[in-house]
This record gives structure tokens, C-alpha cells and sequence, in this order.
């Protein structure tokens, strides 16, 4: 069941093509067109970590070679703690042994991470050449591979620096998630989640009526594509409105805000991306219910029913929904300072109004977190 999904973006749109063994056919979809998104000829740098080009390597190889490409690889170690400078320039050091040009292409073939330091390579190489985004996780699916979102993580902060670098490509194979990991398949569901909070009832309620959402192998192929396809046009339509995050497109960060804090807190070892953001959207429901019918925001927020149909959601995926033990609130909040979403010296944060509708608010005081994340586990 192929689906094509286009991110319209005037001169940078382009399609997200979701198709069992896609991935056999990355080279001729890039080639064979009336205007090829990269010209058959030119040299591509296939950048991956040791898992995931052990298992798909040599096919994505294959496929980009039989496009008439020239193809050269780049691996890096494996792990949000390798999403750093010193990753980008192997990137780098790779591209300028292979003599890229202009017209070459990156193309990110792994998970969130790789596709985030691979965009970010391709945005600032010759100061900017094409990335293809083939993500092969589910979080790298539903999220990270979309909206040209690119960038790498400073000690004090996850993705501090980075650059918008949109995709020509992104090809999503779902039997690729055959292979992953079910932590890994769970941390990609809070991605989905996320998309149902604010954005997509339906697709809430589409994971509501699933027995069980932990691991690939419990998913209809049915419920697999109403995942893949609604998440992807909820991120797409999003990107469209609101390119460079000026306004909308902030909504996607829901859960985000304490999650990164969690990260950093953890060093980026022991609770991956989609834990975090599990964390982080426990905490914006405890925050969005605390607040209440308060008059600094626009609307009441949401209803406890709706943060239980959430925790329930979660807890069927078997998300963790409390902070790591040995976290303290103090130091969470302080993290919170260096966030990227830090407008004016206040922390922005996207909570809850009603299933598929959020609001972005700097009304949240220290007064109003410290309380929410020491009921959810953290050190007073």
C-alpha cells in the first residue's frame, strides 16, 4: 500500500513516499523523472551508523547505484550521545574525501539522529546541498525525517545548534521497522501520541481502540498505515502553515520542553527521545490541569478526563510517565532556561486544551513546575 503525501513548501516542497520496500526503489524515485530531484551521475554520501547499515546498508547502496549514482559511505557510532560537533565533522570530512559538489546529496539512512546530523552536514557543506531523508525508525518516520528540521546538541542543550534544511526526498519502508528495537518502536509511538493530542482525534482514537501499541508486532498493517500516513500529514500540513517555527509550528514541541530537560539532565543515556517526550507530556497535562480556568491564558484548559484517556494511552504503550530517580525539580527548571523555545527570557510551553487542540502560553512559573515535577517523581 504506497501512500504519497506533499509537503508544499513553494520552491522547497517535496513528497513523503510510505511504501512497503521502498527502499529498493530510493534510486530510481530520485532518478527517473521529467526533472530528477538529484541528476543520475552525481556523487552521494550515504551517511548511517553500524546497526542500521548492517541490516539495509547494502539494498539502499544497491538501489542508489542502479539510479546511476555514485555512492560512498560515511558510518557513525550509534546513540544520542554521538549527535555532536565532533560526529558533524566526520560528515564533513567524509564529504571533502569524496570531493562533493553542488549537485551531490547527502542521504540519511538510520534513525532521528543520523537524519538530524546528515541535514544539518547537508545544510552547511558548500553552504547548502541536497539531503534525502530514508529514516528507519518509527520516531524518525513520524517525526524527525519531516520538516527540515536539522542540528546537532551542545552540552547544555539538546539541538541548540542547527539550521531548517528541507528535504528533496523522504522515503518511509515500513517492513524496515521489522528490525527495530521495541523500546525504540515505543519511543516512536510517543511521537504518534503526539500527533493525536494536538492535532488528529481521529488518530487518537484510532490508537485507543488498539489492544496493544508496544512493539511492531502487535500492529495490523491496517493500523500501521493510519499511523504512518496521519502522523505524516499532520506534520506535513503543520510545516506548510509555519515553515521556521514562527507561530504554529511550535505546537509540535508539546512535551518537548520538560523532555529535553530530561535529556540533558540524563546526559542523553538511560531515557531516549520518545521517553523523554512521554515525561514531558505527563508533566504539560499536570500543568495544563493546575493552571485551570486560569485568567492568563486564553481558555480553561483541558478536562481530567482527557489527561486520563493520555496517561491511559501512554501506559498501554508502556511509556514511562514519571522522571528518573536522582533528577531534582531545581535543576530541571534551571535546564529549562537554556531550551531553544526561551522567548524573551521566558519558557514557552504548549499544553493541552482538548484532544487535537493546544495553546502555546510563557505563563508558567517556577511556582507552577516545581510542584507538578516533584508529584511526578523528581527530587524537592
Amino acid at each position: 500500500m504506497k501512500s504519497v503525501i506533499s509537503v508544499p513548501l513553494s520552491d522547497r516542497a517535496y513528497d513523503i513516499v510510505i511504501a512497503p520496500s521502498g527502499l529498493d526503489h530510493l534510486g530510481s524515485w530520485l532518478a527517473n523523472r521529467e526533472r530528477p530531484l538529484i541528476k543520475p551521475g552525481q556523487k552521494l554520501l550515504l551517511v548511517s551508523n553500524p546497526v542500521i547499515f548492517k541490516h539495509y546498508g547494502d539494498r539502499a547502496v544497491a538501489a542508489l547505484t542502479q539510479g546511476g549514482y555514485r555512492v560512498s559511505t560515511c558510518i557513525l557510532p550509534a546513540g544520542e550521545r554521538y549527535k555532536n560537533l565532533r560526529s558533524l565533522e566526520k560528515i564533513y570530512d567524509a564529504a571533502q574525501a569524496h570531493q562533493l559538489e553542488r549537485g551531490s546529496a547527502l542521504v540519511a539512512l538510520g534513525g532521528g539522529v543520523i537524519g538530524d546530523m546528515t541535514g544539518f552536514a547537508a545544510a552547511t557543506w558548500l553552504r547548502g546541498i541536497a539531503v534525502v531523508q530514508v529514516p528507519t525508525s518509527l520516531l524518525a518516520m513520524v517525526d524527525a525525517a519531516i520538516g527540515g528540521k536539522t542540528g546537532v546538541n551542545h552540552p547544555q542543550g539538546k539541538n541548540l545548534i542547527g539550521a531548517f534544511h528541507q528535504p528533496q526526498l523522504v522515503v518511509i519502508d515500513p517492513n524496515v521497522l521489522k528490525t527495530l528495537p521495541a523500546r525504540e518502536f515505543r519511543a516512536g509511538m510517543a511521537e504518534v501520541i503526539k500527533y493525536g493530542v494536538i492535532w488528529d482525534p481521529e488518530l487518537f482514537e484510532a490508537l485507543e481502540a488498539a489492544t496493544r501499541l508496544d512493539h511492531y508486532r502487535y500492529i495490523p498493517e491496517e493500523l500501521l498505515h493510519i499511523i504512518l500516513t496521519r502522523s505524516a500529514q499532520a506534520k506535513a500540513e503543520v510545516v506548510a502553515q509555519d515553515e521556521k517555527e514562527g507561530g504554529l509550528r511550535a505546537i509540535l514541541n508539546y512535551g518537548h520542553t520538560i523532555g529535553h530537560a530530561v535529556e540533558s539532565a540524563t546526559h542523553y543515556r538511560g531515557v531516549n527521545h520518545g521517553e523523554a517526550v512521554s515525561i514531558g507530556m505527563a508533566a504539560a497535562a499536570a500543568i495544563a490541569m493546575a493552571q485551570g480556568h486560569s485568567e492568563t491564558l486564553a481558555r480553561s484548559l483541558w478536562h481530567p478526563s482527557e489527561a486520563a484517556r493520555q496517561q491511559a494511552l501512554l501506559t498501554k504503550t508502556r511509556l514511562p510517565t514519571r522522571i528518573p530517580a536522582g533528577l531534582e525539580a531545581e535543576n530541571l527548571i534551571s535546564l529549562l532556561q537554556g531550551d531553544k523555545k526561551v522567548q524573551d527570557g521566558r519558557v514557552r510551553f504548549i499544553l493541552p486544551e482538548a484532544l487535537g487542540r493546544v495553546t502555546i502560553t510563557d505563563q508558567v512559573s517556577h511556582d507552577d513546575l516545581y510542584p507538578v515535577l516533584t508529584a511526578l517523581g523528581a527530587q524537592g
